[in-house]
């Protein structure tokens, strides 16, 4: 039998009420005909479309996103419980699609697509990195992060800290306040060190989580490095935008001749060195601290033929819909120099990490720098974010990572 219901009640229109049934979780503001009951920013509140109960989700007159949906489940109580189950069914999933050593090194939860919205969970062997981007979430943290650190344990797993990247400006949408630091748990003393080592796909990295970009690493690309490396076998690479070396060290891994690794950030560079270093591929691999726009109008300036694959992994170009034309030009011109740099018979691999730079758009603007490239692509593989990540087919916003290898001819 359905509990009886405490919570304040929202009135969705008919928009939200199509939008909830079709499974999306987020109610806009715009979207709210009437409150009941005094709701209070943070807490939680019914959905209902007339008299029909739609979920019940965290509320936030602050946010354009008012409420984001934790469950449609009328029986259920948010108590300890409910979060560790929550939990439990996130690292269940995890365990089967990241199998043996993958496990040790990746994204745990991950906001809408695990019922737990704003809240991005990273695991880096014993060290967990945690960034939260909604009220709601940040009131109930407690109780995830002891659900966390209880069902690692259940599984037998490593669990010396939890660190709280929550430095990003996201959290000023929410009335949150910026900060990052160690979490305390009663019991257990912080750790010396923000700054651990891991292993993904055989090479060795050092990750900060207190400085590192994001929650210290980007785990989303762990297979398309993989791919990536396959076809490396005797090639000389150009990696751009490298940051801490992920790509370029995962093809020189898999047998390149030798890489180039470029980024304009001297930090990243000289990270990308002590990782280099660690792996045993020190030899394999110089570093270019630049602009790679300027380095790709140089080399075609130059006429530059000294690389048979160049990998393309720039960070977002665009973060909102009003940007994506500018983004789509940036995206062109350095896959287009990309594209003339390379001889005939030569790879590349390019990827965009914006939700809002579609996929369509994406294939619409490769298509493009290669007819005025004056090349052809053949694809090799197309690919989206690791398993880790998922995408849930009804919540578009969990759906950004676009990953091709060409083989230009």
């Amino acid at each position: 039998m359905k509990q009886e219901r405490r919570f304040p009640r929202v009135a969705v229109s008919p928009k939200a009420e199509r939008s909830i049934k079709g499974g999306h979780p987020w109610v806009y503001g715009e979207e709210i005909k009437k409150t009941e009951g005094a709701p209070v920013n943070g807490g939680l509140v019914d959905v209902f479309a007339g008299n029909a109960y739609m979920g019940t989700g965290f509320y936030n007159s602050a946010s354009k996103i008012t409420v984001r949906l934790i469950s449609r489940n009328a029986n259920d109580v948010f108590d300890d419980k409910f979060w560790h189950r929550r939990v439990a069914y996130a690292l269940a999933y995890r365990r089967t699609v990241m199998p043996g050593g993958d496990f040790a090194c990746c994204r745990l939860i991950h906001g809408e697509a695990d019922q737990m919205p704003g809240l991005t969970v990273d695991r880096y062997g014993s060290l967990l990195s945690v960034q939260i981007a909604c009220l709601g979430m940040e009131l109930v943290k407690d109780k995830v992060y002891a659900a966390l650190r209880d069902e690692l344990a259940a599984l037998g797993q490593p669990f010396k800290g939890l660190f709280e990247r929550n430095d990003l400006a996201l959290r000023n949408r929410e009335g949150l306040t910026e900060y990052k630091g160690w979490y305390a748990f009663e019991d257990l003393p912080l750790p010396e060190s923000a700054v651990t080592e891991i292993v993904e796909n055989g090479v060795h990295y050092l990750v900060d989580i207190e400085n590192g970009q994001k929650t210290g690493f980007f785990l989303d690309q762990k297979y398309n490095r993989a791919a990536a490396a396959r076809i490396a076998a005797g090639k000389r690479v150009l990696d751009c935008f490298t940051h801490t070396g992920s790509f370029g060290l995962n093809a020189a891994l898999g047998g390149a001749e030798h890489v180039t690794s470029v980024d304009i950030s001297q930090t990243a560079i000289d990270m990308a060195r002590v990782n280099a270093r660690l792996s045993g591929l020190a030899d394999k691999v110089d570093y270019i601290c630049e602009d790679v726009f300027d380095l790709l109008t140089r080399l075609a300036e130059q006429k530059c033929r000294d690389y048979d694959y160049i990998i393309l992994d720039p960070p977002a170009f665009t973060k909102s819909r009003d940007t994506v034309r500018a983004a789509a030009r940036g995206y062109k011109e350095i896959n287009m120099k990309a594209m003339k740099l390379l001889p005939r018979g030569g790879y590349l691999a390019t990827c965009s990490c914006s939700h809002f730079m579609t996929d369509e758009l994406f294939r619409k603007m490769l298509a493009d720098a290669a007819r005025d490239a004056s090349v052809n692509l053949r694809q090799i593989e197309a690919r989206q974010q690791a398993p880790d990540h998922p995408i849930l087919w009804n919540v578009p916003e969990t759906d950004y990572l676009k990953f091709y290898i060409f083989q230009v001819v």
